[in-house]
């Protein structure tokens, strides 16, 4: 008698428990993603001897010289990468003597090469810029899931052109690189006010 009576009892509250359960509202918890710690924005100079040009770089960034161009050899040696080991990221940066190229192919270049991430890319913003230093170009900032979100050129227009762009090492993410993308931006904009041309 008593088993039945427990039996029983079970049944029904399973039944109630499935009951109650089928009624309730499910409500799937937003994406999340992990807390980022930033370090404090610091700077140091970059200025090698017989390098065109100096600035200021992160203290958290490491230089590289770069030595491979798919797979070949850079065209000169003042190419060079930034490397941010904490956010897996790299700023890729090419130089180019202006005279030895002419100074609208690479600007044209410099825009194809933001503009090709277009398939990818939400919108491209274009942004002219002139240092109290007397560099100008412009900066590109490219929404949505492309493999870069930040370009940018910097030029004197008559010797030097150096151009800039930000990579992740990572599946492009707008949604969980963008915090990252807007921190390293004002290290970039830093990089670009204190750029001066070694004539």
């Amino acid at each position: 008698m008593l088993n039945k009576i427990f039996f029983v009892s079970c049944c029904f509250f399973i039944s109630t428990l499935l009951i109650v359960s089928c009624n309730s509202a499910y409500t799937p918890k937003p994406r999340g993603y992990y807390k980022i710690a930033f370090p404090q924005h610091q700077y140091q100079q970059f200025n090698q001897p017989g390098f065109p040009y100096s600035f200021e770089y992160p203290t958290y960034a490491n230089i590289i010289r770069d030595t491979t161009f798919f797979e070949d050899k850079p065209e000169n040696p003042y190419w060079i990468n930034i490397d941010f080991p904490r956010f897996n990221a790299r700023i890729y940066m090419s130089y180019k003597a202006i005279g030895k190229n002419s100074f609208d192919k690479l600007k044209e270049d410099a825009y194809k090469m933001s503009y090709k991430h277009t398939y990818k890319a939400t919108s491209i913003e274009d942004t002219a810029f002139k240092t109290p230093l007397g560099v100008s170009g412009i900066f590109f900032t490219v929404g949505g899931n492309a493999a870069t979100a930040k370009q940018f050129f910097a030029t004197d227009s008559t010797r030097h052109f150096l151009r800039g762009a930000l990579y992740f090492d990572t599946a492009p993410n707008e949604d969980s690189l963008g915090i990252v993308n807007n921190f390293l931006q004002e290290d970039m904009k830093h990089l670009i006010n204190t750029l001066q041309w070694k004539d």
